[in-house]
């Protein structure tokens, strides 16, 4: 069953053909094509039967939803995705199918090449949203604005450095996103218990070549060791965080007794089906509800770092679902923002306005030296 209706409108088409069916599939396959190739190149398996295995993940075409009945039968995807590979196959390439690894391999190692492509993905909307937001806040860096505490008025700022601070905010999020992602998205390759059984000593050798077609780098099996996803969880959650601060205070700036800032006028984006009158923060909108998601999901993912010995059970196997939400929720609220940044409008009329009314004066203080250096800090998009 489709669940576009509920899922197109938090996320953008791009992050959902990353974690689709097709996507998983097309990694999997991968992921056995160049194991077998690996294991030729190290004299594991013959170049034939490699080749015979490569051919059929080429070619192979499943049902989504028939696969998807059996490995929920099964307990995993890998059982019948091999079995189905494997009754495709003559005798003897039959036999050497997935050799040497096991369910969890499979499953984490297409995961990561998700994650990594999501990564990329999430990137081009944030270079976006930080371009947008270095040229407003160098642009009205010595504009005297009201600041607020604790949703009182509190004493003017430069309002570009508010922008300035969403900006650095959410550079520093997807900084670290990139590091979780660059250390911790890698191969998974470790056989059954973790030992790399069966490959006549020539498992690292093999996982060298594997993570080198598959464009992860190979470390020491990790089944048990679940630290890493959880950070790249939290890495994204922190993300949709800094994004979801730009979206409340624009929200708030939006609203009509303050009329500071609103989103790009876009038709038919923003109205009511019953009051024609109103322009709605639709894009703040998704990036708030976004916001209010992920916690919920980092924290089923840290719940699972307790993993049972060699490999836990039901731990890793809630991480797959919950990690693909994240990045559909991030690439939704980093899409909706990136069309804020870059058309964001700023009423000067309103800002002086709601400045002198409150009666503070027009002393920003450092504010633009602070601006110069937070985009100095973190580039200049």
């Amino acid at each position: 069953m489709s669940q576009l209706l509920r899922t197109r409108s938090a996320t953008t088409d791009a992050m959902l053909a990353i974690f689709d069916d097709a996507s998983t599939l097309r990694h999997a396959f991968g992921f056995e094509a160049a194991l077998a190739a690996a294991e030729a190149a190290e004299g594991l398996v013959s170049p034939e039967d490699a080749a015979a295995i490569a051919a059929l993940c080429g070619t192979i075409a499943i049902d989504p939803a028939e696969l998807a009945a059996e490995a929920a039968h099964a307990g995993t995807l890998a059982i019948p995705l091999v079995a189905r590979l494997r009754a495709g196959m003559p005798e003897a390439a039959a036999a050497v199918v997935h050799k040497g690894a096991t369910s969890q391999d499979l499953a984490d190692t297409v995961l990561c090449c998700q994650i990594r492509d999501g990564a990329a993905l999430l990137a081009q909307d944030v270079a976006g949203i930080t371009a947008g937001l270095a040229v407003l806040a160098a642009r009205h860096a010595t504009t005297p604005a009201l600041g607020r505490t604790l949703l009182q008025d509190a004493r003017p700022i430069g309002f570009g450095l508010r922008l300035a601070q969403w900006r650095a905010g959410i550079c520093e999020a997807a900084e670290r996103l990139e590091a979780e992602v660059s250390r911790h998205a890698v191969l998974q390759f470790g056989g059954a218990a973790g030992t790399r059984e069966g490959l006549e000593g020539k498992g690292a050798a093999v996982a060298a070549r594997l993570g080198g077609a598959l464009g992860l780098r190979d470390v020491v099996p990790w089944h048990s060791r679940r630290g890493g996803l959880a950070g790249i969880a939290a890495a994204v959650a922190i993300l949709v965080g800094a994004l979801a601060k730009m979206a409340r205070d624009i929200s708030l700036l939006s609203q009509n007794a303050i009329g500071e800032v609103y989103e790009p006028s876009i038709p038919g984006r923003g109205g009511s089906s019953a009051m024609a009158h109103k322009r709605n923060p639709t894009g703040c909108q998704i990036a708030l509800a976004a916001g209010h998601r992920v916690p919920g999901l980092v924290a089923g993912i840290l719940f699972g770092l307790p993993a049972e010995e060699e490999r836990g059970l039901g731990g890793w196997q809630a991480e797959g679902p919950a990690m693909a939400e994240l990045f559909l929720l991030a690439a939704g609220s980093a899409a909706a923002m990136a069309e804020v940044a870059q058309g964001l409008e700023i009423d000067m009329a309103a800002i002086g306005r709601n400045l002198a009314v409150a009666g503070l004066g027009d002393a920003i203080g450092d504010s633009a030296a602070l601006v110069a250096q937070l985009l100095a800090d973190a580039g200049k998009g």
